[in-house]
């Protein structure tokens, strides 16, 4: 097998940093890197005449991916970034090299059309969280390893979502904890309850039904966490319809140190049914970037669909 990689930040630091050998082609300026360098980068390994295009990033780069070479040679997505609907991508970052592997050992019977996702600007601009298909690549066929596209939720799950979140307010709140609550429309429900600004793609906080923060990245809510450290907290996540996630995927923020911080067993989720049948092998995922944490976190949850209304959901990588 045969690596090829792009300068710098692109590739050649991380194959030098882990002892692979690899040739280096490209250019690139000095700086903060562009989309058109990884267009330019695939476009380069094209010509090259490369077998297999494996990437880090989220769906900007796929769409990038895509804009270079679209289906004219197999691509694969190592999921790294915050959004993340589009099914080019291997369930996680371990699973990604797996794949690899079998393909380059010829244990992979050819390859997937999969769609290329991203977030419909205008949609989100209207208060929406909807992806917008903007083409394919061909992606190794394996449908164990790779993830689905991610499915919004449908408009007959509006009334549900306020009911669970009726619910988790009426019986599920305490008072004097601090609650961490993840992006997604379900979560968001909580917010609108309350009568709250919030961040439809990104992590709030509250604590005694007031607003405490509002689109936290990770070490905000560690900052927030050692705040209150004379409070129990409590993590309030949804399940990425379609894919399954419901950490890892849109959520990096609340990432393994602030779920170590806050308890394994502080954790609730909350989630329509609609989004649980269509979840992958009935089960939930989980990608925190901590293989010994997944593991921990791995297990059956009660899952919060509806008023009163709870189903047992397995979680696991």
């Amino acid at each position: 097998m045969e690596l090829i990689t792009y300068p710098a930040e692109m590739g050649e630091k991380s194959t030098a940093r882990v002892g692979i050998s690899a040739e280096v082609i490209g250019e690139i300026d000095s700086g903060e890197t562009r989309p058109e360098d990884t267009r330019q980068a695939a476009r380069d390994m094209k010509e090259k005449g490369v077998e297999l295009i494996l990437f880090a990033g989220g769906d900007g780069t796929a769409r990038d991916i895509y804009s270079a070479v679209e289906t004219s040679l197999p691509a694969l997505g190592i999921p790294a970034g915050v959004k993340i609907h589009s099914a080019v991508f291997a369930t996680n970052p371990k699973n990604a090299g797996v794949l690899v592997r079998k393909f380059v050992r010829g244990e992979v019977s050819g390859t997937d059309e999969k769609e290329v996702m991203d977030i419909d600007e205008d949609a989100f601009r209207e208060g929406e969280v909807r992806a917008r298909l903007f083409g394919y690549l061909s992606v190794p066929g394996d449908q164990q390893l790779t993830q689905n596209q991610k499915s919004g939720s449908g408009k007959s799950d509006e009334s549900t979502r306020y009911a669970i979140a009726g619910f988790f307010l009426q019986e599920r709140m305490k008072e004097d904890t601090l609650y961490i609550i993840g992006p997604g429309t379900t979560t968001s429900s909580i917010m609108e309850k309350l009568e709250l600004n919030f961040s439809l793609l990104g992590v709030d906080a509250i604590f005694n039904e007031e607003l405490v923060g509002s689109d936290l990245a990770e070490e905000d809510l560690l900052n927030l966490l050692t705040e209150y450290e004379n409070y129990p907290a409590e993590i309030v996540v949804t399940v990425i319809g379609g894919q399954g996630f419901i950490f890892g995927r849109g959520n990096q923020q609340i990432s393994d140190r602030v779920i170590r911080r806050v308890g394994e067993d502080s954790i609730t989720i909350i989630a329509t049914s609609h989004k649980l049948y269509s979840l992958p092998e009935n089960k939930m995922l989980i990608d925190t970037g901590d293989q010994k944490l997944n593991e921990q976190l791995s297990g059956y949850y009660r899952v919060i669909t509806d008023y009163k209304t709870e189903s047992m959901i397995k979680a696991g990588t």
